[in-house]
Formats: C-alpha cells, sequence, structure tokens
C-alpha cells in the first residue's frame, strides 16, 4: 500500500504496497492499522487527492461483490465509479453527481445498487491532504427491515384508523338508538294524535337541526293527505295535498330529491320553494303495511353529500318509528271510540255518560256551578218502525243524533242510553238554562225532515224531561230517575213538550261518595 501520513514520527512510505504485502513490512504499526480494518465489517477505500487507490481493506472485494482486478492499489477513481455505472450500480446522473462532490471536497452520502439485488450505503470524508475515505456498508437486510418496519407502521396506522372510524360509527349507531329509544318512549306515551305531533315536531327539530319539514296523515276519505304538522319554518304546511303529488307516494319507496342529479320535485312543494330547491327527503310512513301518511324534510344547505346521505338514512328510521306510534295511537283512539260511542249514532253511550255525571258531580260538589240533565225520546217510535220498516227508524235516530249534535252546546254530553231514548248533559247549566235549551232542541226537532229512497218520512217529535244538580249530594242514578220521571210526565202530558223534574217527598237521596 502506499501511505502518504507520517506513521509514528518516521518518514513517510513512498514504496508502492499491498495489503497482502504488509507481513513482510518492518513496521508493526501500519500491520496494527492493516489488521483492524481487514476484520472491520465495512468496506474501506482511501483516495488520494489526485483520485487514485492509496489504501483499502480485503472486506470492500464482499461488499462491493468485486473481483480482486476490479480494484488495487493505483486505480483509478474515476474508471472505479464508470465501472459501477456500467454493472447498472448507479445512473450516469448520479455518477456526474458524486464528481460534483468530490471536487467540492465535501462528505456525501450514496447507495449502490448492486446486480443480486443488495444494498450497499457508501460514505465519503475528504481526508487533509486532498483525498477522501469512502466506508461501504451492506444495509440490504437493515433496509428491508427498515421497510418492513414502515409497511407494518403504515398498516398499523391504517387499522388505528379503521378501528377509530368503526368507533365513531358505532357511538354515532349507539347515539342514534338511544335517542330513537327517547323518541319510542315518548310517542308510546301519547294519548292523542295531538300529543303525537308536537313531539315529532320537537324531536325532528333536535334530530336534525337545521332542517325544515312537515308531517302529513291520510285523512279517513284517503282521497287527500291533511297537514299534521311542522318543525323549523312557520305556515309552510299544505292543508291538504294529493297523494300523486309526491313521487315517493307514487312510487311507494323513500325519495331522495338532489339537485345536481336526475331528479324532479314533487308537486306539493309550494311555487316559491321550488324556485330555491335544495336537496329533501320524502318518506312514506308506512305501518303493519299500509301507508298512513307521509313525512318530507328539507336539509339545511351546505352539507356534504355522505352527511346527507347519513342524515336521509337516519330520518327513514325515525319515519317508521313516527309511522308505528301513529298507527297505534290511531288503534287506541279507535278501541277507545268503540268503547264509549253509539255504532248507530255516533254519540255517546250509557257507561260513558254516567262516568261524565260522577265528574261533573265531582266538579261542582267542590265549588262548581252544577250542570242540567235532559231525557228525551223520539214520540211512537215503535208505531213508526212498524210501519216504515227498521231502516227508516235507523235514519230517525242518526238524524235525531245529527240534529242534537248542531242545536246543543259544544261542551254538551250527548248520548244514546237506549234504543230511542236519548240523555244529555249541559255542564255549567241551572234548572232555566237547561229547560231553555231542551226546549230549543224540541223545536228544532220538530222541524226536521227525513227523506229515505221512498220519499219523506212523517213528522218526528220528541218529549223531554229535564233535572239539574246543586250540589245537593244527589246520586247520578236518582237524578236520571228525575229526569225519566218528568219525561215520563211530558207524554202523560201529549207528547211534543218538555216538563221539569219534581222532587218527590219518598224519593230517597243518596249521597254521592256511597
Amino acid at each position: 500500500m502506499t501511505k502518504s501520513e507520517p506513521i509514528d514520527s518516521g518518514a513517510p512510505v513512498s514504496k508502492p504496497l499491498s495489503w497482502h504485502d504488509t507481513e513482510d513490512a518492518n513496521d508493526s504499526g501500519l500491520m496494527l492499522a492493516t489488521q483492524i480494518m481487514n476484520v472491520m465489517e465495512q468496506g474501506i477505500i482511501v483516495w488520494s487527492a489526485d483520485g487514485t487507490c492509496e489504501l483499502h481493506n480485503t472486506r470492500i472485494y464482499e461488499v462491493l461483490e468485486l473481483e480482486r482486478s476490479a480494484l488495487g492499489i493505483g486505480t483509478n477513481r474515476n474508471d472505479f465509479l464508470a465501472a459501477a455505472v456500467t454493472r447498472g450500480e448507479y445512473t450516469e446522473e448520479k455518477l456526474s453527481e458524486l464528481r460534483g462532490y468530490v471536487e467540492t471536497r465535501i462528505a456525501y452520502q450514496y447507495d449502490r445498487l448492486l446486480p443480486s439485488g443488495g444494498v450497499v450505503e457508501c460514505h465519503a470524508r475528504p481526508t487533509r491532504e486532498g483525498g477522501c475515505v469512502v466506508t461501504c456498508t451492506n444495509v440490504t437486510e437493515a433496509r428491508k427491515a427498515a421497510d418492513e418496519l414502515a409497511a407494518a407502521k403504515k398498516a398499523a396506522e391504517a387499522a388505528e384508523s379503521k378501528s377509530s372510524l368503526i368507533l365513531q360509527e358505532e357511538r354515532a349507531r349507539r347515539a342514534e338508538a338511544r335517542t330513537l329509544s327517547d323518541l319510542d318512549e315518548w310517542l308510546q306515551s301519547c294519548k292523542s294524535l295531538d300529543e303525537l305531533f308536537k313531539i315529532v315536531a320537537r324531536f325532528m327539530c333536535y334530530l336534525l337541526p337545521g332542517s325544515f319539514g312537515e308531517l302529513y296523515l291520510y285523512s279517513n276519505s284517503r282521497d287527500v293527505l291533511d297537514g299534521a304538522c311542522e318543525w323549523g319554518q312557520e305556515d309552510a304546511i299544505n292543508s291538504h295535498i294529493t297523494p300523486d303529488s309526491c313521487w315517493s307516494l307514487r312510487r311507494g319507496r323513500v325519495y331522495e330529491h338532489n339537485p345536481d342529479a336526475l331528479c324532479f320535485p314533487c308537486d306539493h312543494l309550494s311555487s316559491h320553494a321550488n324556485e330555491t330547491l335544495g336537496d329533501y327527503i320524502c318518506i312514506p310512513v308506512i305501518a303493519h303495511g299500509d301507508t298512513v301518511g307521509l313525512l318530507h324534510i328539507n336539509f339545511k344547505a351546505g352539507m356534504s353529500r355522505a352527511d346527507i346521505k347519513s342524515s336521509g338514512r337516519f330520518a327513514a328510521r325515525c319515519g317508521e318509528h313516527i309511522s308505528m306510534a301513529i298507527a297505534n295511537v290511531k288503534l287506541r283512539d279507535e278501541l277507545h271510540d268503540q268503547s264509549i260511542r253509539d255504532p248507530l249514532t255516533g254519540l255517546y253511550n250509557r257507561r260513558y255518560f254516567m262516568d261524565a255525571m260522577r265528574r261533573e258531580t265531582s266538579l261542582s260538589d267542590r265549588g262548581g256551578k252544577g250542570f242540567g240533565l235532559i231525557s228525551l225520546d223520539a214520540d211512537k217510535f215503535k208505531t213508526f218502525n212498524d210501519n216504515h220498516g227498521h231502516e227508516a227508524g235507523d235514519l230517525v235516530l242518526r238524524a235525531l243524533a245529527e240534529r242534537m249534535l248542531a242545536v246543543l252546546p259544544q261542551n254538551a254530553v250527548c248520548a244514546r242510553v237506549g234504543g230511542e231514548e236519548f240523555a244529555v248533559l249541559l255542564p255549567q247549566s241551572d234548572e232555566a238554562e237547561t229547560m231553555q235549551q231542551a226546549e230549543t232542541l224540541r223545536s228544532s226537532v220538530s222541524q226536521m225532515e227525513v227523506r229515505t229512497a221512498f220519499g219523506l218520512l212523517p213528522r218526528v217529535t220528541i218529549s223531554s224531561g229535564v233535572a239539574a244538580y246543586c250540589g245537593d249530594s244527589t246520586a247520578p242514578s236518582v237524578l236520571m230517575k228525575r229526569a225519566d220521571e218528568a219525561l215520563y210526565a211530558a207524554k202523560s202530558d201529549g207528547r211534543d213538550c218538555v216538563r221539569l223534574a219534581k222532587i218527590g217527598t219518598r224519593e230517597a237521596v243518596t249521597p254521592v261518595h256511597s
């Protein structure tokens, strides 16, 4: 080898020596340095200032996968680097870059991609004499491990991101489930449709903030939908809409309107809304396989398509819960009406009427004004049935019920308590006011005309008996008996008249609480 630095303060070595000749050299320091370099893991090359190899260790052949002839003392650096380009270890552009580093005398680092696929990391550092020392390390396994570590880290980050997204979706799903559970609890507690509509409007504002919409229900005739409630806006709901004015009802499924897609607006939207129409959704309200209404929701402007899709799915789930609640309330109302209504006339039945009397009695005992009672029936109704048939008799009873509802005050409780027998409870009324109402009803019925397919029926008249409760602890059954006795007196006096009940001396007065 050739070494220009002084060693052990001796004269510079000027004789070219190979590392293989160091064992014959009379220089223990050089031999020690050679032995140390040969046992190192890195390959080492020392280039002189003029670009020739001054020193290298034997490990360099193994690291760079070189033949012995490819590198030795005195090898030209440019030829050595150019040979690496020929072997494909780096490009011509990289070679020019490396030569630029040599000229600027700065430390630099580069990789050699060996033909076997290995990677050698080379570090060059300038020396004081103008040359440089290059160390070469095979980093194939280290780079592979680093790539695997980076891939594993990336996979772990992707898994963590996916897990975080799944966790967020699960939390959102649980939050929706809790909200829907609260909605169900409130809806199932409703006693009437009016209460249900208030709860729906309040919850929709809370569930979909910034949105606005309406709820429509089919009328009994099934030819139109009536506006039930609205939220997020005022006076925008239609009183009535037709079933064919909404694409969701016509198509039998949820309809999502996207102004940027091939969609058409529903006819039930106002003309003003069509001018600035955005994203909205129409959801058929279906319960027990029957469409009972329509839920229309307009989304607030600026929402992303993903948020609109998510809100639409949530709104559809809300529609399912609302539909079941509406069906349950309607069924409960229907069953309740059947239990308290007379099926022929639509008036209350005797059971409900007696409960209403007990309630009014309790209110009167706590300081109320009292109430009036009218007991009435159609005159000679059996003869009427015999002469004209039961169908005509049913027509008369229905006409009489309609006249009672039309003539008497709105707070009056009208009931059919027997075949042709009726009773009326007038809250907050005394004897005089009840007598006046009974006379008004009698006069109106006497002028009533009932027609059948066979012509006009004979004139119908009624006889009425009047009693009043004035806080004297009279039992409802006793009060009814007084009114019935007054009714019998009216029939005895020629019918088509009103008589006031009289308290007899032998009548037993029973306290209400008994």
